[in-house]
């Protein structure tokens, strides 16, 4: 018999996203959330206590002197089924993480609850591009490339316009384009090469380096300036030395006041879950609004392993075609070495006729 609590549970099934703020470590948001399920779990109402039949001795009743006793059956509840006795319901409720984000980074986190956790995985592995709003100041660096790291060079800024920023924007970009061509591993001969590019679907394949597939200027109001980034395979640290990187090309320095993730694959941050929504009664609609997503990752993830699998079971047929056909060839060469030849052949029969005429003379 499921209880309310099962029954609550499995809708907790799935893959949502919070908005995680800054300065919070990804283990905490994880751990505050794992606690409002559990909390919510453990406050359903347990189901009814189980009947036991038990039996009462009890006076007989037939005068107040009477010291008969007789056996009374009586239904009275199991305390082996009593809330006190066997404790909560639930004592762990495990909530993956998927892409993480860094105690200084801000914006969307991806968490999975029961089968979702599986999924996380899958959704790793299908190279989705994520976006981030880079905030940057001119005029500084740091030894961690961040606005609240120590100071080690202070440099002056006021040649720098927004033209000469977004000619520096299209070159980085421009080379990060021929990495992600190089590492997508497809022939650029191809028509198939073109149709991807057009349609913006060329990813890495395999493990790559961070690689950029977006890169502009949404706003310049020097020092201060702001970057919107699509990439796949990044990191935080990444981002914020690419911030010291654009600085370095424009004659200056830079250092990043600010990283925050706009968009994790399918999940943005306008449906992402804030602190006030890390309920169970919003995580269970989060995981309802992203059902559809997530059986596109599953499905995803499944074609993947079994064209993995059907790749793996063709290089072996190719590997054992290949053993074959080698074991032909030499049985083959073997063959011509031990048959004698057509020629040797003639020689024998020449060599035979002319023992026999030598008989006759």
């Amino acid at each position: 018999m499921t209880t309310q609590a099962i029954r609550l549970f499995r809708k907790m099934d799935g893959l949502f996203a919070v908005y995680k703020p800054q300065g919070v470590h990804w283990k905490h948001v994880r751990d505050s959330i794992e606690s409002n399920l559990l909390k919510a779990l453990n406050s359903c109402p347990p189901p009814a206590p189980q009947l036991a039949l038990q039996f009462q001795l009890l006076s007989s009743g037939e005068n107040n002197s009477s010291k008969d006793l007789v056996l009374s059956p009586s239904m009275l509840p199991a305390l082996a089924d009593h809330p006190l006795v066997i404790g909560p319901q639930f004592h762990k409720v495990h909530v993956g993480v998927g892409h993480r984000l860094d105690a200084f980074s801000s914006g969307v986190l991806v968490l999975g609850v029961g089968k979702g956790n599986g999924l996380l995985e899958h959704l790793c592995k299908s190279h989705v591009t994520r976006d981030y709003t880079l905030e940057g100041e001119f005029g500084k660096a740091t030894d961690n490339f961040t606005d609240t790291g120590r100071v080690i060079e202070k440099t002056t800024y006021d040649h720098v316009t927004q033209d000469k920023l977004e000619r520096v924007l299209a070159v980085i970009q421009g080379a990060n384009q021929k990495a992600l061509i190089t590492y997508s591993q497809v022939d650029l001969r191809s028509q198939e090469a073109y149709d991807l590019a057009v349609r913006g679907l060329l990813y890495p394949d395999g493990k790559s380096p961070p690689i950029l597939t977006g890169l502009r200027c949404i706003h310049f109001n020097p020092p201060h300036f702001t970057l919107e980034v699509q990439c796949v395979n990044e990191t935080q640290k990444y981002l914020r030395k690419l911030i010291h990187e654009v600085g370095l090309e424009l004659r200056t320095s830079a250092v990043c006041s600010g990283v925050r993730r706009t968009r994790d694959g399918p999940f943005r941050v306008e449906n992402a879950l804030t602190r006030q929504h890390w309920t169970a009664d919003s995580v269970i609609q989060a995981i309802a609004h992203f059902r559809k997503t997530t059986r596109k990752i599953r499905k995803s993830g499944m074609y993947r392993q079994t064209a993995g699998q059907m790749n793996s079971s063709t290089e072996v047929q190719e590997q054992t075609r290949s053993q074959t056909g080698q074991s032909e060839q030499i049985d083959q060469q073997h063959f011509e070495l031990s048959s004698p030849t057509s020629d040797t052949v003639v020689d024998r029969e020449t060599a035979v006729t002319m023992s026999e005429g030598r008989t006759k003379h």
